[in-house]
């Protein structure tokens, strides 16, 4: 087991939308060439670990394999199969979700579900939510990937999942179990995943709503960076804090100060 681990998100840390984002190649490189135990969380259930590992090398960022990336997918898939094997699912999603299902022995269904499961998805309709709707009023448990808002751009063609949520939500009555960031389950799954304790676990993100204080609430230290969403001038609006603020991930300095041997 290593002694430490970093928990790295990845839009708004290493890369923006479809661009790299300055000096996150290097970040990357120095991870790797230091043997620095680290996995890539992603909110994104629908990116397979594959896709993930192939947008990374089309922004030139090499040596990254699947076993690097942890997916909101995989996240849900072992929290089923831990606590509701061989369950039945209905799923408003596709890519990495359906496979992540599938590969943890969970039956996909079009009718009489144990679980609504929602995920991000271009290729689901109103028809499908109504049909998730009636599908919980009858008795099927509703879990949702992560809450990740809609980017609120003109042309998007992805709600996001917290618009979509929400739809099934005032239809049914009935709240979502969410799965990913910042909910404890997915920073535990990951820990487990990488075999970390909280004391040896440090996440990096950009999103002081997502990752920081997700990482809080597991007792991760936690490191803000500002080349994404988040803004200095903000920070110290919040009622918590991260323990280093840095402006882009390739000024994080190894071994991190609290990094005990």
């Amino acid at each position: 087991m290593e002694k430490h681990g970093l928990m790295i998100d990845m839009d708004g840390v290493i890369y923006a939308g479809e661009e790299l984002i300055k000096g996150g190649d290097i970040f990357v490189q120095r991870l790797l060439q230091e043997k620095i135990n680290f996995t890539f969380l992603s909110n994104n259930s629908s990116r397979s670990r594959r896709d993930a590992v192939e947008k990374l090398q089309k922004l030139g960022i090499t040596g990254v394999t699947e076993d690097h990336i942890y997916t909101s997918a995989m996240a849900t898939a072992t929290f089923l199969k831990e606590e509701f094997p061989n369950c039945k699912a209905y799923v408003l999603g596709e890519g990495g979700l359906l496979k992540s299902l599938e590969n943890h022995g969970i039956q996909l269904v079009d009718q009489d579900p144990d679980f609504v499961i929602l995920g991000e998805g271009v290729e689901f309709d109103l028809k499908m939510v109504r049909t998730a709707v009636d599908m919980i009023l009858n008795g099927a448990r509703f879990i949702a990937t992560n809450r990740d808002p809609s980017p609120r751009k003109a042309g998007w063609n992805n709600l996001g999942i917290a618009a979509t949520a929400a739809m099934i939500e005032e239809g049914c009555g009935r709240e979502a179990f969410v799965i990913g960031k910042p909910s404890p389950v997915m920073m535990r799954s990951a820990a487990a995943y990488m075999g970390l304790r909280p004391e040896q676990t440090t996440v990096i993100g950009d999103t002081m709503e997502t990752d920081i204080i997700g990482g809080l609430y597991m007792g991760f230290k936690t490191i803000l960076v500002l080349s994404g969403i988040a803004d200095r001038e903000q920070v110290d609006r919040y009622a918590y804090k991260p323990n280093l603020v840095v402006e882009s991930a390739d000024q994080i300095e190894f071994p991190l100060k609290w990094w005990t041997i």
